[in-house]
């Protein structure tokens, strides 16, 4: 891999431990070598304004002043991620006693979740720091992005996911071509591994380990969209799904950032998070008023929340403390159940993830958490077509009927 010193990643100033604040200079970081704790990019993007960021491209690139990535990203072939459709959903909220509801559908991106744009953003930074294969483990959106995003961009991909994943996800990665190499184990001990080839594989540049200061950047771009898609404000309520917790995070971020540059209005908002019951680990430790998260081994159909020892677990806590939100988790029969509900309501078919995250609003707010006047946000990061095995014993045909109208009539359809 390159060593080369200078880096033309925009905006980006510097790496920064969130732990003790140590910094280091822009490059393939991600721990501190002080204290072992996670870097975090720093920016110096003063001066950005509504109408820079309206001008810019419908997609992430139009944030380009606000994320670690060349000043020149848009020159080189990528997927163009973002930009997707922020749903008024009044069905639902009527449904659920809601004022004001809103569905943030990520499912409209490239490879149908969110994870096209914070692989956009760690393949733009790969490349400026000299990196030559696109790589990652996986439980199934970041291997369909990853191989997608290489294959875009004309460099290798290397993609390693559980051997038990969804077969709608391994077809939807093998497609790509590249290196797909599925381990028998779950996605922590998938994790594991990769961060094992990456201290071997100097040109490797795997998403969420080597890089992974720069790729989880992307996420912002889920909260940056939000808040101008709602005229320049940010909702009052936002509930967000957990895996490893960093979107959640830096949806987060993305707000304060918004603050910070007057780019929106100062004003409260409180972060909720879901998890699945099978793998719930930042929401026992919500609940059981601890700091750290304990590890889990994960038992849920929501495969791609199916994180059992969540980096971002801690930053979690804090960032839903801070805002007086809180974390609900919910189980299998409740996410098939929410995922049903999207789709007859608001016709937006969600992947379990999404079923997750309506499952957990619904539990929070028939618990009284959720304030049913507030205007709410909750974020569907994948298509339901990733899933489908999660629905298919309930999503049935009506009837099956012989082709005459007598059928029709007997059937009781009419």
């Amino acid at each position: 891999m390159s060593q080369t010193a200078a880096r033309n990643l925009g905006p980006a100033t510097a790496l920064t431990c969130r732990e003790c604040g140590e910094s280091y200079d822009l490059g393939p970081h991600y721990a501190c070598e002080l204290c072992f704790g996670p870097l975090e990019v720093s920016y110096d993007h003063t001066g950005v304004t509504r109408e820079q960021i309206e001008s810019g491209p419908r997609n992430i690139w139009r944030y380009r002043g606000l994320l670690p990535v060349p000043t020149n990203v848009t020159d080189t072939p990528n997927t163009e991620p973002g930009f997707t459709r922020l749903v008024r959903a009044d069905n639902l909220a009527e449904s659920l006693g809601l004022r004001s509801l809103w569905v943030k559908d990520d499912s409209g991106n490239p490879t149908h979740s969110f994870k096209d744009r914070v692989v956009a953003v760690a393949l733009a930074a790969a490349r400026e720091l000299g990196f030559k294969v696109l790589a990652c483990p996986s439980t199934g959106n970041l291997a369909n992005a990853v191989a997608a995003a290489a294959a875009r961009a004309g460099i290798r991909s290397a993609v390693f996911v559980p051997s038990d994943l969804e077969r709608q996800k391994i077809v939807t990665t093998a497609v790509y071509g590249g290196t797909f190499v599925t381990v028998d184990g779950n996605y922590d001990d998938v994790n594991r591994l990769a961060s094992e080839i990456a201290g071997e594989q100097d040109d490797w540049a795997f998403v969420n380990v080597n890089v992974r200061p720069y790729y989880a950047e992307g996420s912002k771009t889920i909260g940056y969209e939000i808040a101008e898609q709602l005229g320049w404000r940010l909702p009052e309520q936002i509930v967000i799904p957990i895996a490893s917790g960093s979107q959640l995070t830096k949806i987060d971020k993305a707000f304060q950032e918004f603050i910070k540059l007057g780019l929106v209005e100062d004003r409260p908002y409180k972060i909720f998070g879901a998890q699945a019951t099978g793998c719930s680990p930042v929401s026992a430790a919500f609940k059981a008023g601890h700091d750290v998260v304990q590890p889990v081994k994960p038992d849920t159909i929501a495969k791609s929340l199916a994180i059992g020892n969540p980096a971002d677990g801690p930053y979690v806590l804090d960032a839903v403390r801070r805002t007086g939100g809180a974390i609900e988790d919910v189980s299998d029969e409740e996410i098939v159940d929410s995922i049903g509900l999207l789709a007859r309501t608001e016709g937006i078919f969600g992947e379990t993830a999404g079923g997750v995250t309506l499952g957990a609003l619904r539990k929070l707010l028939a618990s009284g958490v959720l304030d049913p006047e507030a205007e709410t946000v909750f974020i569907n990061s994948g298509d339901g077509l990733k899933t489908l095995d999660a629905v298919a014993p309930v999503a049935v045909p009506s009837a099956n009927i012989a082709p005459t109208l007598e059928a029709f009539r007997k059937a009781g359809l009419a």
